[in-house]
C-alpha cells in the first residue's frame, strides 16, 4: 500500500500561513440565479459563462442497485416487482498542506448536503493536513485508495501551496487526466486551474477563470475574468467568495436546476430581494489591542463552513483565533462529516482573556455548546466585562437561554429567529449592536466575518481581505 502513496517531497510540508494573495479587485459574486447551463454569454459581461457539454456518453459509474417492491391487489393477492435505483454520484475532492480550506470545506459541505457520496482524500502521506490560515482538516481516506475509482465529480480545491503539491501528487494526475479522457466532469478552483490543471494540459481548448492573481497564467486566448466559467467537461472558479457557486454548479450537473436552486436557497444565497448586508445599533468602539483575540468554541455537529470562514477570514486579517473543543477530544465530526482540529481544549483555553467569543451555529451542535458550563460561564464573564461577543446562524439561541440577548437586536437563522423573544430583524444578514455581532450564518458568515475585521481594524482592512477573497465590497 505504501508503494501506491502520492509522490510529496520528503522535506518537511512548507508552512501554510507564509503565503497570502495579495488584494486585487474581485469580479462581482452577487447571485441573481442559480442556472448555469446553456447560457452562453461573453466572458468580460457576466460573472457566468457556459459553453456546451459533449452529448457523448459516459462510462458507467457502478452497478446500479436493484430494489423489489411489493403490492397487494384488491384480490388479495400479492404481486412484486423490481426496479432499478440510481448509485448515489461519487465525488473526490483532493486535499494537502496549504489547501484552501473554505473552497475544500464549501465544496464538500454543498455536494455532500445535494446528496452526493463525497470522499476527502489526503494527497500528504497521513490523512490530517494542515489547510490555510492554520486550519486542521482530517481526509476520509489517502488518494492511493482512489487510484481505482470512478468519479462522476473530480474537485480541485485551491490555496498556496495545496495546489503546487495536489499538481507534484501522480496518483490525483492520473485520476484527473483518466476523468477528462472519459469526458466526465472535473474542476478547479482559485490557483488549481492555474497551478495544477494547466501542468497537466488539461485546459487546452477550454475557457477558464482563476483567482485574479493568478489569471496571467493561464493561456490568454482562453482566459476569462469571470466568476464561474463552464467549459464543456470542466468548470472552474476564482475564490473563496465564489466557492458557493462552484459547488452549486455540479450539484445542478449532477442533479438538476431545481436541486441546485433549492440547496442554494436553504444555504441562504437568495439575494433576489437585495436584502442590506449590514446594520449596526448603539454604535461603540471595539477597543482592542494590536492583536486582538478570539475563541472559536466548537462541538460535534457544528457547521463546518461556519467555523471554517469565521477562522479564516480572521486569520487573513491578522487576529489570533483560539479554536477550542468542548468534546473530549480536539478533533469533532462537524454536521456534514468533516473532520476538524481545534487547537485545544476549551478547559486548556479557558485560562486566557479574550476579546471577542464567536459561536458557530447548527442545532445538533448548538445543543452541546449550551451544555458546556465552561463555556457558559466564559460568556458571563465576557458580558460583565463589556467585552465582545457573537454568534451565527442558530446559536444566538444560546445567547438567548443565557439571557445574553436582553435588550439587544440580533438576526439568526430563520428556523430560529421566531423563537427569540428579543428584537430580532430579518432585513439584514448581520447585525451589530454595541458589542453584540449576529449573522444568519452559511452563506453569510463571509459577510459577518468581514464586518468584524471592518469593527476592529477599519474599512481598509475588511476591503483588503474581501479582496483577496475574491467577496463584492462595498466602497466606503
Amino acid at each position: 500500500m505504501e508503494s501506491m502513496l502520492c509522490l510529496v517531497s520528503s522535506a518537511p510540508p512548507p508552512k501554510v500561513s507564509s503565503f497570502r494573495l495579495s488584494s486585487l479587485p474581485p469580479a462581482p459574486t452577487k447571485i441573481s440565479s442559480l442556472s448555469f447551463t446553456c447560457r452562453c454569454a461573453s466572458s468580460s459581461s457576466g460573472t457566468t459563462t457556459t459553453t456546451k457539454r459533449s452529448s457523448k456518453p459516459t462510462k458507467t459509474l457502478s452497478p446500479k442497485i436493484p430494489t423489489t417492491t411489493t403490492t397487494t391487489g384488491t384480490d388479495g393477492a400479492q404481486e412484486t416487482s423490481s426496479s432499478v435505483a440510481a448509485p448515489p454520484k461519487k465525488v473526490l475532492v483532493p486535499i494537502a498542506f496549504g489547501t484552501d480550506a473554505m473552497e475544500a470545506v464549501i465544496t464538500v459541505y454543498v455536494l455532500r448536503r445535494a446528496g452526493a457520496e463525497v470522499i476527502v482524500a489526503s494527497v500528504e502521506p497521513q490523512l490530517e493536513i494542515e489547510a490555510s490560515g492554520g486550519t486542521r482538516l482530517v481526509a476520509d481516506t489517502l488518494i492511493s485508495s482512489c487510484s481505482g475509482e470512478v468519479f462522476d465529480v473530480v474537485a480541485l480545491p485551491g490555496g498556496m501551496p495545496g495546489s503546487a503539491r495536489l499538481r507534484d501528487c501522480e496518483v490525483l494526475r492520473k485520476i484527473t487526466c483518466t476523468q477528462a479522457e472519459e469526458k466526465r466532469l472535473y474542476g478547479a478552483i482559485s490557483t488549481a486551474p492555474a497551478i495544477t490543471l494547466l501542468p497537466w494540459d488539461l485546459l487546452t481548448y477550454k475557457k477558464t477563470t482563476g483567482h485574479p492573481q493568478f489569471i496571467d497564467m493561464l493561456p490568454k486566448v482562453w482566459a476569462v475574468e469571470t466568476n464561474l466559467q463552464v467549459s464543456k467537461e470542466l468548470t472552474t472558479s476564482r475564490g473563496p467568495g465564489t466557492a458557493f457557486q462552484f459547488a452549486l454548479s455540479f450539484v445542478e450537473q449532477l442533479f438538476g436546476q431545481s436541486v441546485a436552486e433549492e440547496i442554494g436557497k436553504s444555504l441562504l444565497l437568495d439575494t433576489s430581494d437585495d436584502r442590506q448586508r449590514y446594520k449596526e445599533f448603539n454604535t461603540v468602539e471595539w477597543s482592542v489591542g494590536n492583536k486582538p483575540r478570539v475563541l472559536v468554541p466548537v462541538a460535534n455537529g457544528c457547521d463546518e463552513i461556519e467555523v471554517v470562514t469565521i477562522v479564516d477570514v480572521l486569520r487573513r486579517a491578522k487576529v489570533d483565533v483560539v479554536v477550542a473543543s468542548i468534546e473530549k477530544s480536539v478533533k469533532i465530526l462537524a454536521s456534514q462529516g468533516i473532520q476538524i482540529v481545534a487547537d485545544k481544549l476549551i478547559g486548556d483555553a479557558a485560562g486566557s482573556v479574550y476579546d471577542l467569543i464567536i459561536l458557530p451555529g447548527e442545532i445538533s451542535g448548538d445543543g452541546r455548546l449550551h451544555k458546556s458550563r465552561i463555556l457558559k460561564k466564559l460568556l458571563q464573564e465576557q458580558d460583565t466585562a463589556g467585552r465582545i461577543y457573537g454568534a451565527v446562524c442558530s446559536s444566538p439561541a444560546i445567547l438567548h437561554k443565557q439571557g445574553l440577548l436582553k435588550d439587544k437586536r440580533a438576526t439568526a437563522h430563520p428556523s430560529v429567529a421566531t423563537k427569540l423573544t428579543n428584537e430580532v430583524l430579518d432585513g439584514a444578514k448581520v447585525v451589530i449592536d454595541g458589542k453584540l455581532i449576529t449573522s444568519k450564518g452559511l452563506a453569510t458568515v463571509t459577510h459577518f466575518a468581514l464586518a468584524i475585521v471592518k469593527k476592529l481594524f477599519g474599512h481598509a482592512r475588511a476591503k483588503g481581505v474581501a479582496r483577496a477573497l475574491v467577496v463584492e465590497y462595498p466602497s466606503s
